[in-house]
Formats: structure tokens, C-alpha cells, sequence
């Protein structure tokens, strides 16, 4: 009798991800790629990140959160370029400790995520490794032929914006990390779970892209940290800027650490994991764009200006200079 050539992989496949990826592209995952076929009159998005235990995460954290994560970040992305999911890739590389139990909490944050975001699962690649848990999502959306909003687009005397509120995820990883923290010590519980949750959950802020593509001339989601990030796009842009602090909104959890330890206002400006939009626009687009955020329950806040002087400025609330130690995280 021959077999019927599965493996130990397949069967893994078949047992945590074929249940979850039933749009018709993955082809019941039974192929050696997907089939995607573009939106009429639509130009293709493509982003990846990755995120691994011990950086991204920590190793404890619940598997359906990680699953979230790895999913929302790309999903970030794409909303930043005024784009809509199609599908997404999934690469996962494994250690031997990880249990089948794991494995089936995983899956089912991944596909509910999938789901809620109308982005299908469409294939990917599972390996083991001798390293920490690893995961990759290569992230597929569609814009209007001709209306990605790009990081190149801002010019001098437009406005910058940011969406919903900053430094939340920052302080909820410093939180994880010292509880013990001047800043923590004395916060109500609701606002530590919120900051634990904005660490844990990042919220993609897709329904802004079409007011994005309708308004925006430059757009990037902010990872690694409000100024950091929006110094590189003005710096990818040609342009400079200013942002003024006290216009940068915060949470109330934000507002009592800070109030509480007023050293972590630098770390919610610079500390990243925010996953919210940063933008110029035109001055004589700012009110129509921030009506269009209003419309989709997405407070945008305008913090900034730019300039044709290279460089950003960050100034206090009372006009004077900060100085950073750092503008944003980086892996290198």
C-alpha cells in the first residue's frame, strides 16, 4: 500500500490553520502558493514585520494576544497607505516547547483577527527553531489606482496629525516590565489595564484610509515613536518641522503616569508600539480630514507644522526647546 505522502507538517497544518483559512485564494492551504486576484482598477500594497518573543513581546504573554499582534501591526501598515486588506502570509518558526494547547489559542485569535479585519489567511510557512518564538505576516491591501498615500508627500506649511492617542503602549511595556515604577504605583486599575492593553492589542486604524487617501499628502503608521517617526518621514519628504508637545494627546491613564512620574512624558513620545497614523495635510484639508476621522470614531488631533528647513523640532508646552535622549526605538 503507498501512503499517502503526509507529513508530521501537514498534519499540523491541517489541525491549527486549514479550519481558519477559508477564504477560497488559500485554496484549503492543500497548494504550494495562493491565487490573488486585484481589485478592477486598483494598485497593490505590500508590508511585512515580524515580531519575536523577548522583543516584540514577552514569551508569557496569552498566544491569542501574540497572534493579534502579529496580525495588527501589518494591518497598521496598510492603513497608513490608505489601504484595504486582501490577505496575509504567515510565517512561524517554533520551539520544541510550544504546546498543542498554545498552538489552538493561537490559531483562534488569528483567525477571529482575520476575520474582524477582512484579512484571509492565505498560506505561509511553519518551521521549528532552536531560537525564540518568531513570527512574520506578509500583508496584502488595494488602493484606488493612483491614490497610495505615500511617507515621500509632505511639503513645507502643511499640518501634521496624529490619530487617537499616544505613549499608551510605551507606558503599558514599562509598566510590565517595573510595576514598581513612581509612575504606576498610585493608578487606578482601569488605567494599568488600559496601558497593558494598547502594549498587547494594537488597534490598526483602518478605517481612516479613505479619509487618508482624500486628504493626506504623507502618511506612516507610528511604531517606533511619535518623533522618531515623524522625523523620518518629513526627512524621506525633503522637508522639516515642529512639533509642539502639549498638543500631542494623551490618555487619562497617560496623563496620571505622567503626572505621577513626569519622566515618562519623553518615554510616551518616544517609546513607540503606538500603531496609530501619523500625516501631513494640506492646511485646506486639515477640517475636512478631521470631519471624515470624527464620521469613523477616530479623534485626530493636529500637533504639529512643517517647514522647508530640514530637521523637527520638538517644542515644550511652554514654546521652549525639548531635548531627547532618544527620538524613537530602533533595533540597531
Amino acid at each position: 500500500m503507498v501512503a499517502d505522502g503526509g507529513s508530521g507538517e501537514d498534519e499540523f497544518i491541517g489541525r491549527f490553520f486549514r479550519p481558519i483559512a477559508t477564504d477560497a485564494a488559500a485554496r484549503g492551504l492543500l497548494d504550494d502558493a495562493a491565487i490573488l486576484t486585484p481589485p478592477a482598477d486598483c494598485d497593490l500594497v505590500l508590508t511585512k514585520d515580524a515580531v519575536v518573543a523577548g522583543v516584540h513581546f514577552f514569551p508569557d504573554d496569552p498566544p491569542a494576544s501574540i497572534a493579534r499582534k502579529v496580525m495588527r501591526v501589518n494591518l497598521s501598515d496598510l492603513a497608513a497607505k490608505g489601504a484595504r486588506p486582501l490577505g496575509a502570509l504567515l510565517a512561524l518558526a517554533l520551539p520544541r516547547d510550544v504546546t498543542g494547547a498554545w498552538m489552538e489559542a493561537f490559531s483562534a485569535g488569528l483567525g477571529a483577527d482575520a476575520d474582524f479585519y477582512s484579512c484571509p489567511i492565505l498560506g505561509g510557512d511553519t518551521v521549528r527553531t532552536p531560537g525564540p518564538l518568531t513570527l512574520s505576516i506578509t500583508a496584502f491591501g488595494a488602493v484606488p489606482h493612483g491614490r497610495f498615500v505615500p511617507r515621500t508627500g509632505a511639503r513645507p506649511n502643511q499640518a501634521i496629525i496624529v490619530s487617537g492617542t499616544i505613549g499608551d503602549a510605551a507606558l503599558g511595556l514599562q509598566w510590565r516590565l517595573d510595576p514598581a515604577r513612581p509612575g504606576f504605583t498610585a493608578l487606578d486599575p482601569a488605567h494599568v489595564a488600559h496601558l497593558a492593553d494598547r502594549y498587547l492589542h494594537p488597534q490598526p486604524r483602518l478605517a481612516l484610509a479613505g479619509a487618508l487617501r482624500d486628504h493626506a499628502a504623507a502618511g506612516m503608521d507610528v511604531s517606533d515613536g511619535l518623533v522618531g517617526d515623524v522625523a523620518k518621514m518629513l526627512s524621506a519628504s525633503g522637508c522639516g518641522g515642529r512639533i509642539f508637545a502639549g498638543r500631542v494627546p494623551l490618555s487619562l491613564a497617560a496623563r496620571a503616569a505622567i503626572a505621577a512620574e513626569p519622566a515618562l512624558f519623553a518615554t510616551a513620545l518616544t517609546g513607540g508600539d503606538d500603531y496609530e497614523i501619523a500625516a501631513t495635510l494640506p492646511l485646506g484639508e486639515v477640517e475636512a480630514f478631521l470631519a471624515a476621522a470624527r464620521a469613523v470614531g477616530i479623534p485626530c488631533t493636529v500637533i504639529g507644522e512643517t517647514r522647508a528647513q530640514s530637521g523637527l523640532d520638538l517644542l515644550g508646552p511652554a514654546g521652549d526647546p525639548m531635548v531627547l535622549e532618544q527620538l524613537s526605538f530602533s533595533h540597531f
